[in-house]
């Protein structure tokens, strides 16, 4: 799905999708995107961010209540700040415009490869208090549910899954955001400290290795 309010920007990407194999749905708000989703949930979603009547962070925000879609920004803005803010939304990749085509396939391609991994019987697992479902991309501990992001999950799927095992800003931003990121430790550390709040008196399971980077340790 592309949502974008300017027809020109939907127009080109549709058809360069369609050339490539895609089905392409349209909506040009957020608000009417939300509607949409609820009868055909897409794949991928491309979301503008400065749109009328709802910014693309505040569709990203409400979408993330009931979905958990991989989404794609795509703006004019191209202020770390800006991409920072969307990465913490739940977006997958930013996008700043005007962009190759060929760069937003590629990226496209990338993100439905990472969320397109089918998981099994082994991605459901328990390490101390803390309990993750790939399945259904929950987490608990001791039985109270956590409302996680996808990305927030993801980290604190690599992170645990690998107790005691000390990973690098730089590894864990391929390994969550892909090679083809351009973002900065920052990003990480904003994650992390996301993650700290909503593990709230478990924060301590995520410590920081001063110097390297960040581990999961029971």
């Amino acid at each position: 799905m592309i949502i974008d309010d300017e027809e020109t920007m939907r127009a080109l990407v549709k058809t360069f999708l369609l050339q490539e194999g895609y089905s392409v749905i349209e909506a040009s708000n957020g608000i009417d995107a939300l509607t949409l989703i609820k009868n055909k949930e897409p794949d991928l979603l491309l979301v503008d961010v400065m749109m009328p009547y709802m910014d693309g962070f505040s569709f990203a925000s409400e979408l993330k209540k009931n979905h958990n879609i991989p989404l794609i920004f795509l703006s004019a803005r191209g202020e770390e700040w800006d991409k920072v803010q969307g990465l913490k939304l739940g977006g997958d990749d930013y996008i700043v415009k005007p962009f190759h085509p060929g760069e937003l396939l590629a990226r496209i391609e990338s993100v439905l490869r990472r969320t397109r991994q089918l998981p099994t019987s082994h991605d459901r697992v328990t390490v101390g208090p803390l309990v993750l479902d790939a399945l259904a991309y929950k987490a608990s501990i001791n039985n109270k549910a956590l409302s996680l992001t996808l990305k927030e999950f993801e980290m604190l799927s690599i992170l645990a899954k690998n107790n005691g095992t000390v990973f690098t800003r730089e590894q864990l931003l391929e390994s969550v955001w892909g090679n083809i990121y351009s973002g900065t430790g920052r990003t990480v550390d904003t994650h992390i400290k996301t993650l700290r709040l909503k593990l709230k008196e478990h924060s301590y399971l995520i410590q920081t290795v001063w110097g390297v980077g960040y581990k999961f340790e029971v």
